[in-house]
């Protein structure tokens, strides 16, 4: 069974669960048979990028990848706020105002940093038991909380113009449970207009860039005989975020067996322990202590 990471390039109108059962068709058609396959952060059908798919074991670094930091380039077009935030919707509210290059500039820092923000009403998040986007979806005015996010940078891309701006691209490095569509809308707001977004393309998702993205097209390849280590990262590409741990053979049998390994000269924190190259669990440390936070069965360590 294959273990390790795909990163695909999401092409635009293909939600995340689908990309999902792509994957899983693909794997099918090349003969693998039942493969476990789960994704490191939802990517809406609008959106296009990096979403990486986790196969068999790296299945259990899935949660760790939700929670890492993304990083977007968006277009924002002012003049008018559509009632998702984005293209899908209907306008609910307009301006003439058109801010200029220098007055969006002006306005970012205040977006950086911990902000809050109120999600968009078309979200995932559940209220009441049911979804946000269904209750919108079916008429219901909703209204959701405003939660603490962090914004590690915000900016400008190179060429925008200094006149007064129908749109304009920036690129956000946010942590998770961040929602461009409001940092667009909110954005937009502070410059007394209104605002949308008409482009979302993830850049980077935790360890894993557009570099390292194969498109729909290279996946399905694998499907008609390429071999699956022409797209497959190995495991350990979704830990490079975090120090490695060597350990001898008698530590490896202790960790494999999910005991408890005493008297490690190193800093607190999270690492990756590893005989050889392979890795064996993520472990954390604490006054000396490593203690197993999930281990993966990639290796046949002896009893």
């Amino acid at each position: 069974m294959p273990d390790g990471w795909i990163i695909l390039d999401k092409p635009l109108g293909l939600g995340s669960t689908q990309a999902v059962a792509a994957v899983k068709r693909v794997c099918r058609e090349a003969g693998l048979g039942k493969v476990k396959v789960g994704h490191g952060g939802t990517l809406d059908p609008l959106a296009t990028g990096v979403l990486p798919i986790a196969l068999g074991e790296a299945t259990k670094l899935c949660g760790r990848m939700l929670d890492a930091s993304k990083v977007y380039a968006f277009t924002v077009q002012f003049g008018a706020e559509t009632d998702s935030l984005d293209l899908e919707g209907k306008v609910i509210a307009t301006s003439d105002v058109r801010p200029t290059l220098a007055q969006v500039e002006a306005a970012l820092p205040r977006f950086t940093g911990p902000i809050e923000q109120v999600p968009p009403a078309y979200s995932a998040i559940k209220v009441d038991g049911a979804r946000a986007y269904d209750r919108a979806r079916a008429g219901e005015t909703v209204e959701l909380k405003s939660r603490a996010v962090i914004v590690h940078s915000l900016e400008s891309a190179p060429g925008g113009s200094a006149r007064d701006l129908r749109e304009i691209t920036l690129i956000a490095h946010v942590s998770k449970g961040t929602y461009i569509r409001s940092l667009a809308r909110d954005l937009a707001h502070a410059l007394g207009t209104f605002g949308h977004v008409t482009m979302l393309r993830r850049l980077h998702a935790g360890p894993f860039g557009l570099e390292q993205a194969i498109s729909l097209d290279k996946l399905n390849e694998v499907g008609k005989g390429a071999p699956l280590e022409n797209v497959l990262l190995p495991l350990e590409a979704g830990l490079v975020d975090i120090p490695a741990l060597d350990l001898g053979p008698q530590q490896a049998r202790l960790v494999h067996q999910g005991r408890v390994l005493s008297g490690l000269p190193l800093d607190d924190g999270l690492y990756w322990a590893r005989t050889g190259s392979v890795p064996l669990a993520l472990v954390e440390l604490s006054g000396g202590d490593a203690r197993v936070v999930r281990g993966f069965n990639l290796s046949d360590v002896a009893e």
